[in-house]
């Protein structure tokens, strides 16, 4: 096949768009496919029209093209008004499948889902209703509460209707505060005080307009990858120290990830039945991860659904699908097998 594997962009997340992205590229093309690594923000200033999914590539210059934007891209955004970097659009039009190796907000929010519907671009993924959706964590929980799938109390709150006194809210310290549409733990905030409450709301607020304030679970962290309605085998998530932010999802060694999770089947059943119940809740298709938190006495709440799961060496996916005998060049080519489903 002929692949365009988008990456970068503008969120919070390029940097780790850009890592998976170039694992994709590199995956698909280990298959044969004539697999190419653009970013969908900066685009392509040259292509080659005459051939350009060339058999011979070089994936690393590609990706070593897309981190040199890196410094400039704020510079970029006040700048550009299209959002589609150059010759994004016309790659995407030539090619049989576009991967998204997109990670956070204008790439897994379903406003790119939404344009390439629009202009009959098969990609990668759950359509653009349910990720926008996903990407919200207060629609999110709203539509979990509905189809009672259990989540921690909370509620959202706007810039303008902040609420500084947590009785206000029905909930007491301690409480997680996060935006609502951030990815990555980027903006997340585990607060025990009112000082720390004050900062928290303060530093969340810079990166968005609405903010979740919620109870906070003592616990493990679990996760489930759910491929085509069907749930992977759970993984355990242990930090070394700390709480699985930012730094820790990244950092080769920062956390303890056990797979196929040390616990019973029936916890492991559950687990996975609340995430293809979550899945199902947010109409999602194609492939999706949904997180977890599980106390002591085994009760399970379910944190958030991601939609475009980070596909670096240390992400989730590729360690469940490495339990079921399945390597990384394979798990590439089978999330786009499942993503065709949608166009059939």
């Amino acid at each position: 096949m002929k692949i365009v594997v988008l990456a970068g962009g503008t969120s919070t997340e390029r940097d780790v768009s850009i890592v998976s992205g170039t694992g994709i590229c590199n995956g698909l093309r280990a298959k044969g496919h004539q697999a190419i690594l653009i970013d969908v923000f900066c685009g392509a200033e040259t292509v080659d029209w005459a051939d350009p999914f060339p058999r011979e590539y070089d994936v690393e210059a590609a990706s070593a093209y897309i981190k040199s934007f890196n410094p400039h891209i704020e510079q970029l955004k006040k700048m550009r008004k299209d959002f589609f970097g150059p010759n994004v659009l016309e790659l995407c039009k030539k090619a049989d499948f576009v991967f998204l190796g997109l990670h956070g907000a204008n790439g897994e929010d379903g406003r790119i889902q939404a344009a390439f519907d629009l202009m009959g671009i098969k990609y990668t993924g759950t359509g653009y209703l349910s990720s926008a959706m996903a990407m919200d964590k207060g629609v999110t929980k709203w539509m979990f509460q509905m189809k009672g799938v259990p989540v921690p109390g909370g509620v959202t709150m706007k810039r303008h209707t902040r609420k500084e006194d947590l009785a206000e809210l029905g909930l007491a310290f301690p409480v997680v505060v996060k935006t609502c549409c951030g990815g990555s733990s980027i903006g997340v905030y585990i607060v025990k005080d009112q000082e720390e409450y004050m900062k928290a709301l303060d530093a969340a607020f810079v990166y968005e307009e609405e903010v979740v304030v919620e109870e906070f679970i003592q616990g493990t962290e679990y996760t489930v990858a759910v491929v085509d309605g069907k749930a992977y085998p759970v993984v355990q998530i242990v930090p070394c120290q700390g709480f699985y932010d930012y730094e820790n999802k990244y950092k080769p060694g920062a956390v303890k990830e056990n797979c196929p999770a040390p616990i019973s089947s029936e916890l492991t059943r559950r687990l996975q039945d609340y995430a293809v119940q979550g899945y199902r809740a947010l109409g999602l298709e194609s492939y999706a991860r949904l997180d977890f938190i599980v106390t002591d006495d085994e009760k399970i709440y379910c944190l958030e659904a991601n939609t475009l799961p980070g596909m670096t060496p240390t992400s989730l996916i590729p360690q469940e699908a490495a339990v079921l005998g399945m390597d990384y060049p394979t798990l590439c080519e089978e999330l786009i097998r499942v993503s065709e489903k949608k166009y059939k």
